[in-house]
């Protein structure tokens, strides 16, 4: 018993090799010999002979410029990652570990043949009267959810949805969202515009009286939304501010699985 407890040794020289792969890929572009030594926290000439051999077997490359990036054998091996990914199974443990730590219930939604789609439902421990199921399709218009997919999808593609928003949870007649130029539609767009500059959005009261909803996309390694994330609850325990702690929880978790979906972060 005490072995399977017992922390496992590795090998210290591979230790300090995965820190400088780690600071390439914090960095998210080619660096230099010092830049790269430094971002690693060692000196130069301890990390160059671990970048001769990172090089050598094809983990990294080096260009002409001098630069270190990614080399053909990591490449290789993040399509393998790629290919096992399965947003929504691996989305599990996040789901989970966002609704016990803010005690909210918590949505999560794909995108389907009739628009965002619930997929995945943990219900909070407090009652709630909520009219959500697994199979809901949101309205792209009245709901969170709906909305910040709308707020990432083409032009086109959103116009083509948009016709169909009657059959949805909360949905609209088309005819009644209004045609290009009126208000209506100059309000949804900067709404939409809204949502792609904060990151997140409310919905309060709306659909259902006395449920509040705060809403934020996850990435795939395209840039595309490959879920949508929904902290759930009801109005008088619901802190709705987009800069409040649940907002952030959300948020967080939002941002971990993007990038464990292969969403290279800006900068």
């Amino acid at each position: 018993m005490t072995d399977d407890i017992r922390p496992q040794r590795g090998i210290n020289a591979l230790d300090n090799t995965g820190e400088l792969l780690l600071a390439l890929v914090s960095a998210g572009r080619p660096l230099s010999l010092r830049d790269l030594a430094a971002a690693a926290d060692m000196p130069a000439a301890k990390a160059f002979p671990h970048l001769v051999s990172l090089v050598k077997i094809g983990l990294m490359a080096r260009d002409d410029a001098g630069l270190f990036g990614a080399g053909p054998l990591s490449l290789e091996l993040g399509l393998i990652a790629l290919q096992r990914l399965s947003p929504i199974r691996d989305a599990e443990p996040e789901i989970a570990a966002l609704a016990t730590n803010t005690g909210m219930s918590v949505a999560a939604a794909a995108l389907g043949p009739l628009g965002p789609t619930v997929v995945r439902l943990e219900e909070s421990a407090r009652p709630q009267h909520v009219s959500l199921r697994i199979g809901t399709v949101m309205s792209l218009v009245n709901t969170a959810i709906g909305r910040v997919f709308a707020a990432h999808l083409a032009g086109d593609v959103l116009a083509g949805l948009l016709q169909q928003d009657a059959i949805r949870l909360a949905g609209v007649q088309a005819a009644s969202h209004g045609r290009d130029g009126d208000a209506r539609d100059e309000d949804y767009r900067a709404r939409l515009a809204a949502i792609r500059a904060q990151g997140i959005d409310t919905a309060l009261g709306a659909p259902v009286p006395g449920i509040h909803t705060l809403a934020a996309p996850v990435f795939d390694h395209t840039g595309n939304v490959c879920l949508v994330l929904a902290l759930i609850g009801s109005a008088g325990g619901f802190d709705s501010d987009p800069r409040g702690d649940l907002a952030q929880q959300l948020l967080l978790s939002t941002r971990r699985l993007s990038w464990r979906f292969g969403l290279m972060s800006e900068g």
